[in-house]
């Protein structure tokens, strides 16, 4: 039998092994700038041109690399952070796999420019395919600088795969931003098509966080200050009255490395409990301190995961501090203020016992499903409206005559023709939340939050298929100026949000000027309005053009429904009803909830039991 195995030639284990380390263009941009804060830079730009997939270069002042380095560090596992298992213990660089570079190279164009302070020339490196194609002695700045030009140029599927411009480019900022975070001791630049998207000089946390994300964030700021000898937390969490319907500026940071947990996530959402509704999600920006003897972070190459030694204790702490935050800061008077059992244990060096058990994590809410009409089954509804409010002839309907003062309103029997003349369906609203009307049958209870809901989603979804929505022109224009990701999600669906009735106008920088409005949303905030429409994009990400239309009818028919409480008046209840009836889908809310529930006769007398 002939032999079968054999050795990848190492241009093919790179590729292989860049499937796992470089997916889009933002892998290169987090490795890349990791690299540049472990060689100790005080100044990081980043350039990119077509989202990534043109040039991605890391230009920093930090040591610089020798000749040798030069070459030796696009070799796989070729890393300066650690020399023998015994190191992963007490890792606190960024990498240390030495398998991102090498990745990198196997599947771009890459050209390094280096040299260390102490040197008078520096390096230049060219690599093509993980193949060096010149290595040479040239004058340039102190640092470093790598530019990562055609991604995947030698992997054409992998190239297919990448989404549009604006989709990458979201991602990209989003690492940079993680990034960014993490380090706000050093200054951090972006530019993407030679346009200035950030520039962040060297400050503080709370600083930087107003810097990534607007000067609103900075009254929205809860500061969170505990130390123990076991772990610190330190950072900010949000108000709740700020708090936002979908999943947003939420970070954990351990030992200045941003990580993903569900588990610490549920340690802040459960100590803002009776704060919150269930469905709405606070801020946070949390720097976890802990000894890496502590951690495991080789599970997954891209390091956004990490194991704890003993995770029940920092879930504990986590928890703890973020209560005590909220309770310092008068956000509610009936948080216990006394220091959690879980701290005082860590102050004295005593066993850990968590003060508050920690429950599985629940579900991640993904949110609503773009509606789809063959998903939903039959109706469970009667159908026909018309059919299903012809009371009988005989019939009572509530009919106002002129009264004489302190007299009760009578009701009288009027023929069909004239009750419809008079609009005189029986309708009344309870609570501020329902609306009960009259049917042939019984009564039909409709929720009014949920069916204006439907009303404006599906009058929004047609406005967009025509392109031309109502505006109303604002008096006095506002200016807007949302944070980068922000804008370049704006810039990408304004086309959508012009056919909504938005009238938008990009001035300099990252300034909006919102000249008008949808007719019907003249008097609601316009910079709430767009930033809630921001969020549901942001929230479900659809790509094709019928979910980027529905995604976006969904956001405005959130932020414009009437709230739970809104009185209305018997001509508002009317004139709801039939407009609702007159949806194509009026049994079902735009993220799928029920709408309305109606009651028979039958069930009335089974329940009397008559």
């Amino acid at each position: 039998m002939s032999d079968i195995i054999r050795l990848l030639p190492d241009h093919v284990a790179n590729q292989i092994a860049a499937g796992e380390v470089v997916q889009r263009p933002a892998s290169v941009v987090k490795e890349l700038l990791e690299n540049s804060v472990d060689a100790g830079a005080t100044r990081i730009t980043l350039v990119v041109k077509d989202a990534g997939r043109t040039l991605i270069q890391v230009i920093d002042d930090g040591k610089g690399m020798s000749p040798t380095d030069a070459r030796l560090c696009w070799e796989r596992h070729a890393t300066s952070k650690i020399s023998q298992a015994d190191d992963l213990l007490a890792v606190r660089t960024k990498g240390f796999r030495g398998e991102a570079l090498a990745s990198i190279a196997a599947i771009a164009q890459v050209e390094l420019r280096t040299r260390p302070a102490s040197d008078e020339l520096g390096t230049r490196v060219v690599i093509e395919g993980s193949r060096v194609k010149l290595q040479e002695a040239t004058a340039c700045a102190a640092g470093s600088s790598i530019a990562v030009k055609n991604l995947f140029f030698n992997v054409p599927a992998r190239r297919q795969f990448l989404k549009s411009d604006t989709v990458e480019l979201k991602h990209v900022i989003d690492e940079f931003q993680r990034v960014a975070l993490a380090h706000p001791d050093v200054a951090f630049d972006l530019l993407h098509n030679d346009q200035e998207v950030h520039r962040m000089p060297a400050s503080q946390e709370r600083q930087r966080i107003v810097h990534v994300f607007g000067r609103k964030y900075d009254e929205r700021l809860v500061p969170v200050d505990e130390h123990t000898d076991f772990v610190g937390v330190r950072g900010f969490v949000g108000k709740p009255e700020f708090a936002k319907r979908t999943r947003g500026e939420q970070f954990f940071f351990v030992n200045q490395r941003f990580i993903r947990s569900g588990y610490l996530e549920h340690a802040v959402r459960s100590a803002y409990d009776e704060l919150l509704a269930r469905d709405s999600h606070p801020s946070w920006f949390l720097f976890l301190s802990i000894d890496p003897a502590q951690i495991d972070i080789n599970i997954h190459p891209t390091k956004t995961e990490i194991k704890f030694r003993d995770d029940r204790t920092v879930y504990a702490i986590v928890h703890a501090a973020v209560r005590r935050a909220l309770g310092r800061h008068n956000i509610t008077p009936s948080l216990d203020f006394e220091p959690e059992p879980a701290i005082m244990a860590a102050f004295a060096g005593m066993p850990s016992v968590p003060a508050v058990a920690p429950v599985t994590p629940a579900p991640v809410d993904r949110g609503a499903p773009a509606w789809r009409p063959h998903e939903l089954g039959r109706p469970t509804a009667p159908t026909g409206w018309q059919q299903l409010f012809d009371l009988p002839d005989n019939a009572p309907v509530r009919q106002h005559d002129e009264q004489l003062p302190g007299q009760a309103p009578t009701e009288q029997v009027l023929p069909m023709r004239e009750r419809e003349e008079r609009g005189g369906r029986a309708v009344f609203q309870l609570q501020g939340r329902y609306i009960l009307a009259q049917l042939r049958s019984g009564f039909v209870v409709v929720d009014q939050q949920r069916a204006h809901e439907r009303i404006v989603y599906e009058q929004a979804l047609r406005t967009l298929e025509k392109s031309s929505g109502p505006s109303q022109a604002l008096l006095f224009p506002v200016t807007i100026e949302p944070n980068a990701a922000d804008h370049a999600l704006l810039l990408a669906v304004m086309p959508e949000l012009k056919a909504l009735g938005f009238d938008l106008e990009p001035l300099s920088g990252r300034s909006i000027a919102v000249n008008g409005m949808p007719a019907e949303s003249a008097n609601d905030d316009p910079t709430s309005l767009l930033e809630a429409l921001l969020e549901q994009v942001k929230h479900e990400r659809g790509q094709l053009k019928a979910e980027r239309h529905a995604t976006l009818a969904r956001g405005l028919a959130r932020s414009m429904a009437r709230g739970e409480g809104a009185p209305l008046n018997e001509a508002g209840m009317h004139d709801l009803i039939d407009r609702l009836f007159a949806c194509e889908m009026p049994y079902f809310s735009p993220t799928g909830k029920p709408v309305l529930i109606t009651y028979g006769l039958k069930e009335l007398d089974e329940r009397f039991d008559r």
